[in-house]
């Protein structure tokens, strides 16, 4: 509820909470976002969270569901197998829990997939971007040449259509 004070503001009744503070970033995310992200660090990053969501997707499917995976190897060879989108299907769990395990997995795998095909893919078009850049002459000394012939042709159409005689340096 509100009411209006003398002034006509809006103010807050007396047993309105005060607004909460934004939530504090948790320590995974102020690590991360302490230096930029580059190539290589993000690599690091997905190659690391894939690993622990297959070995640890690997691990829980066994502790959960021992009827189908009987042992860790089993196991962890499911959770490859998922996270790689290869599914054989030799080893297939029959219970919900596991179904998500392996949703989880899945989804993991296909993300890895997709982002190191990105980070592929951009540093190849950095790398041939930069190529490019070193073969291009400089933007700055093309600009000068088109100045010192622009200024030429303005001599020769002030001094009545006769071309100058003393060319600017570079125009060959």
């Amino acid at each position: 509820m509100e009411r209006s004070g003398a002034s006509g503001r809006i103010l807050p009744v007396a047993n309105e909470k005060a607004p909460m503070p934004p939530m504090a970033r948790p320590r995974v995310v102020k690590a991360l976002t302490r230096k930029p992200l580059s190539i290589a660090r993000a690599t690091r990053l997905i190659v690391g969270v894939t690993f622990i969501v297959t070995v640890g997707g690997g691990v829980i499917i066994w502790l959960l569901d021992h009827k189908e995976f009987s042992d860790l190897g089993t196991s962890l060879w499911w959770a490859v197998q998922t996270v790689t989108t290869v599914g054989y299907g030799d080893v297939v769990p029959q219970e919900t829990i596991g179904r998500v395990i392996g949703t989880v997995v899945m989804l993991t795998g296909i993300g890895f997939i997709a982002v190191m095909t990105a980070a592929v893919t951009a540093s190849l078009i950095e790398e041939a971007r930069q190529r490019r850049a070193a073969d291009s002459p400089d933007p700055t000394k093309q600009l000068d040449r088109i100045e010192e012939r622009l200024a030429a042709i303005e001599r020769a159409v002030a001094g009545g259509g006769q071309p100058s005689s003393a060319e600017p340096s570079g125009t060959k």
